[in-house]
């Protein structure tokens, strides 16, 4: 069990897998450390799992699923998730301080990463338990005579998690709480910048739940080819993934000898279409905050802004406003909306990429480096980069960082053909004062999910997903959970 700790600060998480019910290191001890962006500083250790110790967590899972009753008993898996929403609920303190020390999340901003996943803990554990799993569709006329036809939803079998760093805790429920509750097992491979979020969890369900053992299994890793393991594996039936699209596409191809089940939500390169008719004072600014408040590491983030040429120094001004007086620092300090990047790679990648803007003309309103009262912690300016090229790679690449990049048009459709100018489709946004202006742009965006004058789409209720090289399948609502079950269609005699 945990021990007293201060109640603030850098908190090391749990070094130990989970495997067949079992908190273990693997078998020769060995350890990868585990820093924290803010202090550049090693804040403990996570165990490094070979491809042996994958190899037996999948075939734990699959035990679990073949000889147990957990695939055919919704009561009981309802019963362990309802244990699982009450423990994590108890222990949400020390994830918040172990998600803060891996990511650098500032406080003031985890309860979407803590308090809501926490929450959605409970909303699968309903959702499953009033789901109807056998469907009666009525008599149907045949060529042999009238059938009736069943429709039974049974869950797919053993399902391979792999969540990025970004938003680690959040993803690991959302990836394997309705997966779980839909009758499977799973193995999880958290992200090697945060396995705390990952092997907390995995602790939390051997000490705190019911959940037998090897129904979830975690294996953390700093070897890209554990997780590539688990990908490939034949007793894998479905391997869900939030990621890169490069990853993306290895993902699909190691699956491909066994025509694996799969369910991606891959990279996004969002435009913001801001109409001429907008409330400037209302949309701008909140577009400024949402490039800066988690570092900009969101895969949603609508990182292009498009203005209407005619009102483009307006806006221009607007943002670099907004982004100048950001709360950017200590992520223990309430207040401070942004804190550091996740890693001195990730902070190079961002810091390159706006150097390839201005290589290809574009330039620099605020930002553009790190910021000098801030030495020490992976921190990028908050960085406002005007007349982009929207075919440069700045405007192209998903940057995943605190930078907003601004195109001027002069009409709506060439509005449109910008944001579509792009192989991703996970998001977009539209403002103007006219709501049903906004909606007919919206429905020509290619993406999946787009908000008008700030109403977000997402949820657990519903739908999210990705078009074009932005994923495949959906989470959330109805079809995300649906989308962890197969459909047999049954025919019998009327």
């Amino acid at each position: 069990m945990t021990t007293a700790q201060p109640e603030n600060g850098p908190l090391a998480g749990e070094p130990r897998m989970l495997i067949d019910g079992e908190l273990q290191l693997t078998e020769s001890g060995a350890m990868f450390g585990v820093e924290h962006p803010a202090t550049e500083q090693q804040a403990g250790d996570a165990t490094d799992a070979t491809v042996a110790d994958m190899e037996r967590a999948i075939g734990a899972a699959r035990r679990a699923f073949d000889r147990t009753e957990w695939s055919r008993d919704a009561g009981f898996r309802f019963h362990c998730l309802s244990q699982l929403h009450e423990a994590l609920d108890r222990n949400k303190e020390r994830l918040r301080r172990v998600l803060i020390t891996e990511v650098g999340c500032p406080v003031s901003v985890t309860g979407s990463q803590i308090e809501s996943p926490i929450d959605e803990v409970k909303h699968w554990a309903e959702h499953g338990r009033d789901f109807e799993h056998l469907v009666d569709t009525g008599v149907h006329d045949t060529q042999l005579g009238p059938a009736r036809r069943k429709l039974h939803y049974e869950p797919v079998g053993v399902v391979g998690a792999i969540t990025p760093w970004n938003v680690p805790f959040y993803l690991n429920i959302a990836e394997t709480v309705p997966a779980l509750m839909a009758g499977n097992t799973v193995v999880l491979k958290p992200a090697q910048l945060t396995p705390w979020s990952g092997s907390e969890l995995g602790r939390i369900v051997a000490e705190e739940t019911d959940i037998p053992a090897g129904v979830f299994n975690v294996v953390t890793a700093n070897a890209n080819e554990v997780g590539a393991a688990l990908s490939a594996d034949p007793r894998v039936d479905m391997i869900t993934f939030t990621g890169s699209t490069a990853t993306g596409r290895a993902i699909l191809a190691a699956g491909a000898p066994t025509i694996k089940k799969t369910l991606l939500e891959l990279g996004g390169k969002s435009a913001h279409i801001v109409l001429d008719d907008a409330d400037f004072s209302a949309s701008l600014p909140l577009a400024a905050m949402m490039a800066c408040v988690m570092s900009g590491q969101s895969c949603i983030l609508p990182s292009r802004i498009l203005l209407p040429r005619k009102r483009y120094d307006e806006g221009l001004a607007i943002l670099q406003a907004s982004m100048e007086n950001f709360p950017v620092g200590d992520p223990w300090v309430a207040g401070n909306m942004q804190g550091p990047q996740i890693s001195e790679t990730q902070r190079k990648k961002v810091l390159g990429l706006i150097q390839s803007g201005i290589a290809s003309g574009a330039r620099v309103v605020t930002g553009g480096g790190i910021p000098e009262t801030l030495p020490v912690g992976y921190y990028v300016q908050p960085t406002l980069l005007a007349d982009v090229d929207p075919d440069s790679q700045v405007a192209q690449e998903e940057i995943f960082g605190p930078v907003l990049t601004v195109t001027p048009y002069d009409t709506d459709d060439e509005a449109v053909a910008i944001a579509n100018n792009t192989i991703y489709g996970l998001s977009g946004e539209v403002s103007s004062a006219d709501v049903d202006r906004a909606f007919a742009v919206a429905e020509r965006m290619r993406t999946g999910n787009v908000t008008i004058n700030g109403k977000s789409h997402f949820g657990v209720n519903s739908p999210f997903g990705g078009t074009r090289q932005s994923g495949l399948g959906y989470r959330n609502g109805a079809q995300g959970y649906t989308e962890y079950l197969h459909i047999k269609t049954i025919g019998m005699p009327a």
